[in-house]
């Protein structure tokens, strides 16, 4: 069951296209990454997905709903963490997450969310005296506070170390696990191969690859490197006639075996049958990073208008009902 469905989406800013006719489908229960150099149209997209941005043409549902028309019923049902927030330096960590879980009919409760992110010994600390990475985990709490069917994961783990890293891809795993989609928005190739089921790689304004991880790398036809000092001599035109292998190279005395598929399984058998012992053995293995670049044909690419256009409506790490917000300010 399609839980996200977008057909044609097109934005421009200033005249200038972001998005030019963006297809993607996310099904129900997985963690689905949208990949991307900066500037891509990522954050647009998903600001289109969420409700927060208007498309100029095309169409978008979540969860069978218009995020436009139907924004009041929607926002009820997603969690948002957006790539730029910012709450009040003044308000403590237990007051952000019983405010916003007060937006939401069902929500999950808050000292235990607290726990689960690594939060709860930060509940009476002001947000102003927060790291980076417990602003970042806060961020992620926010938009679960509502117990949501979908969440919408904007650069998840920025301003994390690397062992932060991990234990928040283990939680997020756990999201999932209990039900809830997931669309994941990331430039660290790592995190959206460690994490997604499927992922879908946007470059200019377009949607240029879809599938597995795997799928994405073999599609890209990307080569791994297998090198080796054989023991014995080595037959290197045997070599290169074995099914992947795509290029066999020899310097003093080193042999560097390029190819895609199982090449690898191929070499090494054929040492195993010739009774070829190696030393110094080395492996680089196909990564969704060389497959991107192989992809959009760049490591990077800065479009500015996605980030530049983006405005104030981007200042809120979960998407809260409006209606119900502004009644309880004026409380």
């Amino acid at each position: 069951m399609a839980v996200i469905e977008v057909s044609q989406l097109r934005k421009a800013y200033r005249g200038r296209g972001v998005l030019d006719g963006v297809d993607l489908t996310v099904g129900e229960g997985e963690i689905f990454g949208l990949l991307g150099a900066n500037g891509a149209g990522k954050t647009t997209t998903v600001e289109c997905c969420e409700g927060l941005r208007r498309a100029d043409s095309g169409t978008v549902r979540v969860l069978g709903l218009d995020p436009v028309r139907q924004a009041h019923e929607l926002r009820a049902r997603i969690g948002v963490q957006l790539q730029e927030t910012r709450l009040q330096d003044a308000l403590r960590v237990g007051e952000a997450l019983e405010l916003y879980a007060s937006f939401y009919p069902r929500p999950r409760d808050p000292a235990d969310l607290a726990t689960q992110w690594g939060l709860g010994g930060l509940r009476r600390t002001a947000f102003g005296k927060l790291s980076g990475g417990q602003r970042q985990r806060l961020f992620i709490a926010l938009a679960l506070v509502g117990n949501p069917q979908v969440a919408f994961l904007d650069e998840l783990t920025t301003g994390l170390d690397p062992k932060a890293r991990r234990e928040t891809w283990e939680l997020v795993r756990e999201v999932r696990d209990s039900g809830v989609t997931v669309l994941l928005v990331s430039h660290f190739m790592d995190e959206v191969e460690a994490l997604c089921d499927r992922a879908a790689v946007l470059d200019g304004g377009r949607i240029v690859a879809s599938g597995t991880p795997r799928e994405l790398i073999a599609r890209a036809g990307v080569a791994g490197t297998l090198g080796f000092r054989p023991t014995a001599p080595l037959d290197l035109a045997e070599l290169g006639r074995l099914p992947g292998v795509t290029g066999v190279t020899e310097r003093d005395g080193r042999v560097e075996v390029t190819g895609t598929g199982g090449y690898a399984d191929e070499v090494t058998r054929l040492l195993a049958g010739r009774g070829i012992v190696v030393t110094g053995l080395r492996i680089h293995e196909r990564s969704l990073e060389d497959a991107f670049v192989t992809l959009t044909g760049r490591p990077d690419r800065a479009e500015q208008p996605d980030r530049a256009a983006r405005t104030s409506r981007t200042d809120r790490p979960a998407v809260a009902d409006p209606d119900r917000t502004a009644a309880r300010r004026t409380r």
